[in-house]
This record gives C-alpha cells, sequence and structure tokens, in this order.
C-alpha cells in the first residue's frame, strides 16, 4: 500500500500494539494524519492520565518522513458538504470530526485505516482492509 489516512481510533490501536493496525501503518509509504485526528488525540490526552508521554510518543510518531500532517481546505469543505448531503439523504449520519475525516479521504482519493464501521457508508470512501 503507497499511502492512508489514519483515523484516531487506527493510531490508538497502532501504539496498542494491534496487528492489524500494525501491519497496515508499516507497509504504508505514507501515513496522512488529519490535522482532525490531531485534535481529538490531543484532547484524549489531555483528558487522560498520562497526556506527556502520549503527547511525546506522538510527537515521536510524526517525525518519521512517512508520516505527513494533512491539513483542510476549500476543497474539503465542499467534500464535506457532499457527504453530509449523501448521508442525511441515507439516513445514516455520522460525527462532524469524521465527516471532515470522509471529506479528506475522499478529496485526496486515499483509503482510510479506520475501525469505525460507519465510514464505510460514507460514498467515495474506501477502508483499508484489516
Amino acid at each position: 500500500m503507497s499511502a492512508l489516512i489514519v483515523d484516531t481510533n487506527a493510531y490508538s490501536a497502532f501504539m496498542r500494539g494491534e496487528p492489524s493496525a500494525l501491519r497496515a501503518l508499516r507497509v504504508a509509504h505514507e501515513i496522512h494524519l488529519p490535522l482532525i485526528v490531531l485534535g481529538e488525540l490531543l484532547a484524549g490526552f489531555a483528558a487522560g492520565s498520562r497526556p506527556q508521554k502520549n503527547r511525546d510518543e506522538l510527537a515521536s510518531f510524526m517525525t518519521s518522513p512517512r508520516v505527513h500532517l494533512m491539513n483542510p481546505d476549500e476543497k474539503t469543505a465542499r467534500h464535506y458538504a457532499d457527504v453530509f448531503a449523501a448521508l442525511r439523504k441515507l439516513g445514516m449520519p455520522i460525527p462532524t470530526n469524521d465527516l471532515w475525516i470522509a471529506a479528506l479521504a475522499r478529496q485526496h482519493r486515499l483509503p482510510l485505516l479506520s475501525f469505525d464501521a460507519h465510514f464505510g457508508a460514507v460514498p467515495g470512501v474506501t477502508l483499508v482492509e484489516h
């Protein structure tokens, strides 16, 4: 696999050593971490029992030349609107942060590594098999 986008729960699974997450991230030549995921991770760390250790581990992860921070832009906002409308029509809303993550995956046509099944309903988003 050449490139993928990593969701918050996939990063957490990777850090816990879950085999499917380890496999997917080890073979990826590029790992894209959405700004939204970075925010979710930092918020979780702040509320947790070992915030500094978690931040240090994330900083180490981010120093890999394979890891790139992915920022939303105006095109992302258009994909967000399309995903929102499509899921609303299906009666399948998903959390707002996940809409942004899905929009980035669609925009950049990259597979998403996530353990959230609801991403499977998003038109134009391909999930990494695990």
